[in-house]
């Protein structure tokens, strides 16, 4: 699943960041990054999608 996160953080930044923590202050915060500039906001979605990940256990 954090595959299809990564990439649709990098189409689209906000769906990324929305997909992971919701519709709270990190979504806001991409959605004007992702405004003032494309890839500050692409660079912000994939380190949400990364910190807020659970490591998986093998």
């Amino acid at each position: 699943m954090n595959i299809l996160k990564v990439v649709l953080a990098i189409l689209l930044p906000p769906l990324g960041v929305f997909l992971q923590v919701g519709l709270g202050v990190q979504f806001w915060i991409n959605v004007l990054l992702t405004i003032l500039g494309y890839i500050p906001g692409i660079v912000h979605a994939i380190w949400i999608i990364a910190r807020r990940s659970t490591p998986s256990t093998v």
